[in-house]
Formats: C-alpha cells, sequence, structure tokens
C-alpha cells in the first residue's frame, strides 16, 4: 500500500503540474490563433467592399488590351511590309 499511496503523492505533485503547464501552452496558442482568425476575417469583409467596382475596372481592363492588340496588329503589318 505504501507503493500505491508514493504512486498518488507523485501523481499530483508532478504529472498534474505538468498537464496543467502544457494545457496553458496549449490555450494561449488557441487564443492566438483565434486572434489570427479573427483579424483574417475582418480583413477579408474589408475587401468585399472594394470588390464592387471589379466589373467596371474589368471593362476598362478589356477595352485596353483591346486598343494594344489593334497596335500591335498594325506594327506587326507595317514591321512585316519594312522586312519583306
Amino acid at each position: 500500500m505504501t507503493l500505491w499511496g508514493l504512486g498518488n503523492i507523485i501523481l499530483i505533485v508532478v504529472v498534474v503540474p505538468v498537464l496543467v503547464a502544457l494545457l496553458s501552452r496549449v490555450l494561449g496558442a488557441l487564443e492566438r490563433i483565434r486572434g489570427a482568425a479573427d483579424d483574417a476575417l475582418a480583413g477579408g469583409v474589408a475587401l468585399i467592399g472594394e470588390l464592387d467596382s471589379a466589373p467596371e475596372l474589368l471593362a476598362t481592363t478589356d477595352q485596353t488590351i483591346a486598343e494594344v492588340a489593334d497596335g500591335a496588329v498594325r506594327y506587326a503589318g507595317s514591321v512585316g511590309k519594312l522586312l519583306g
């Protein structure tokens, strides 16, 4: 019985505080992760408001690409006449 009692004392004095310390570290990391996730969510929500103008910006980009493509075709035709 003395070994059983000694084992219980070691469990209470050594193992339980180690487990409490490890649990405290895990919960601290969890709180930091939760804070980072909340910041990411807030940034995502703020970004949604900035995406309202995306269709107009894409239309402008399409128009610019069409103008550049026309210029490139004209330039390639002129270069082809000079070289050919």
